[in-house]
């Protein structure tokens, strides 16, 4: 179990709700940043003078947080009550503060100390690595340090999350020049280190180029400029070589990056169709995108929704050969009400379907080629017989 003091899914998310940075996220912050224009769907703004019929679920979570308001009760919990009457699996309520972290890290923006960790089998808590010109970096802190302690709290057999939530100063929603105090390791050497938060950015793709010219592109989530990095990555890739797309562990993110990101390896053409309140709508490559070199996909059970929704598209139009095992099936569709304490809540409304017409959610997409550990070694092999076929 691995986790980082960047990404991590706001603090309501964690206590249960389970929308994370996925295809629903997608479409929330697209509808409400207006990144996602094919959605046309404003944000749904509560009515505050007297309740009306309600008729849709949106409008009963409405109607609660102001009555609650009215009443000079907390409408974000007034609203968590008609989410949980909704039976809306995915259906969500954040904090003014919680929603615009949510926002922050879909724009490859978070404030922390620039730490990645992972809990050993014995439970210590290890950092992984440790982002450039980050606070972290600059104290010293370097991969294979164990990290003790957070402001005096063990950390030692404590899950990864809620390491991360410490370092973040989640509980007091700790903001960029907060201090924070680690407790650390080194061989025999313990000391501690006093860092200042700061307000750090992220690259969600890495490139890597293995022995015989394979260019291997790893998203960890659609964050802004995702779709850019990944056109650059194949452009920059050795002409007579194959690509692999890593999308394991990819929870989703901006819809309109993982269109950018489609539109890479296709010529145009449908990506995904979908339905918002029972509206019929559709999402579409640019054209130009390279539609020759050998490609495979890896995906796996943390693979998720606007993941999902390219992985399909490239599966789907015989551009891709998918490697791994089932992923997640998250294909629903939330969109935002803001509330008037300034929370927001979040309920389904639609659902996503692949080009030749699957429905993701609940169900996930098949690979073509079932694989564990050994996936990135089968997707040479593969991308060997997909050349030797050109």
């Amino acid at each position: 179990m691995s986790g980082r003091d960047l990404f991590c899914q706001p603090r309501r998310i964690r206590r249960g709700a389970t929308l994370t940075l996925v295809f629903a996220g997608v479409l929330v912050t697209g509808a409400a940043t207006g990144s996602f224009p094919e959605a046309g769907q404003p944000t749904r703004k509560p009515a505050f003078g007297p309740a009306a019929t309600v008729t849709t679920p949106h409008e009963d979570v409405q109607k609660a947080a102001a009555e609650a308001a009215a009443d000079g009760k907390s409408p974000m919990e007034a609203a968590e009550r008609a989410v949980s009457r909704s039976g809306d699996r995915w259906g969500a309520v954040y904090s003014e503060g919680e929603y615009q972290e949510f926002q922050e890290a879909l724009d490859g923006k978070y404030t922390g100390v620039g730490l990645w960790a992972r809990r050993e089998q014995d439970g210590r808590i290890e950092v992984t690595k440790v982002q450039p010109d980050s606070p972290a970096a600059q104290a010293g802190i370097r991969e294979g340090d164990r990290l003790t302690s957070v402001d005096g709290s063990k950390v030692d057999g404590r899950p990864v999350t809620d390491v991360v939530s410490l370092l973040r100063g989640d509980a007091d929603d700790a903001a960029a020049g907060t201090t924070v105090t680690l407790g650390l390791r080194r061989g025999t050497r313990a000391w501690s280190e006093k860092l200042r938060r700061a307000s750090l950015s992220t690259d969600s793709v890495t490139v890597r180029r293995l022995p015989g010219g394979v260019t291997v592109i790893k998203i960890a989530a659609f964050t802004k400029g995702s779709g850019d990095a990944v056109r650059a990555a194949v452009r920059e890739a050795p002409a007579d070589a194959g690509i692999i797309l890593d999308l394991r562990g990819n929870s989703g993110g901006l819809v309109t990056e993982a269109v950018e990101t489609s539109s890479a390896f296709l010529d145009g053409g449908l990506v995904a169709t979908y339905d918002v309140d029972g509206a019929p709508r559709s999402l579409h490559a640019d054209p130009g995108g390279d539609t020759t070199r050998p490609l495979v996909a890896l995906v796996d059970g943390g693979t998720m929704s606007a993941a999902e929704m390219l992985t399909g598209a490239l599966q789907d139009r015989g551009r891709a050969v998918v490697i791994g095992s089932r992923t997640f099936g998250k294909g629903s569709i939330q969109m935002p009400t803001e509330l008037p304490d300034g929370s927001v809540a979040e309920l389904t409304v639609g659902h996503y379907r692949t080009p030749s017409g699957h429905a993701v959610d609940g169900r996930g997409i098949t690979p073509d080629l079932e694989a564990g550990a050994d996936a990135p070694k089968r997707a040479e092999t593969v991308l060997t017989g997909l050349g030797d076929a050109d």
